[in-house]
């Protein structure tokens, strides 16, 4: 069995395992496990916008992936965690991502409301499982 490899994403990923003690990534042979990635820049700040703030998710999810040598393209699940409901534009933004990121996969999706997520501007958070091919 092939030893656990734990990776944190540079810039935000470092600020939150100095913060909060945990990492970004999980490489187990050839399968990948990240934590939740939220819409934040490297400083935490979260958009306004709720689209901008989903895309910036999605862009760090890829951030995250690329730390242990995956990309979207190797993604097979996704979870998404969402505070405020499920507007139209919430799945017309994700899907149009899905689209862009993984041109030729469709992931199984699953999607949770809560009520909070870990800061308390956030919307959404994505979690993800990628195999490497």
């Amino acid at each position: 069995m092939s030893k656990p490899e734990l990776f944190l994403t540079p810039g935000y990923g470092e600020k939150l395992h100095e913060l909060l003690h945990y990492s970004q990534a999980l490489k187990i042979g050839d399968r990948v496990e990240i934590s939740g990635q939220g819409g934040w820049d490297n400083d935490l700040a979260i958009p306004e916008d709720l689209t901008a703030e989903i895309e910036q998710a999605f862009e760090n999810v890829e951030r995250t992936l690329a730390t242990a040598g995956a990309k979207w393209t190797d993604v097979v699940h996704v979870n998404t965690y969402h505070v405020g409901g499920f507007p139209a534009i919430v799945n017309e933004t994700i899907t149009r991502l899905y689209r862009r990121y993984m041109p030729d996969r469709a992931p199984i999706w699953t999607q949770t409301g809560v009520e909070a997520l870990g800061l308390p501007t956030m919307h959404i958070e994505i979690r993800v499982t990628a195999i490497l091919a």
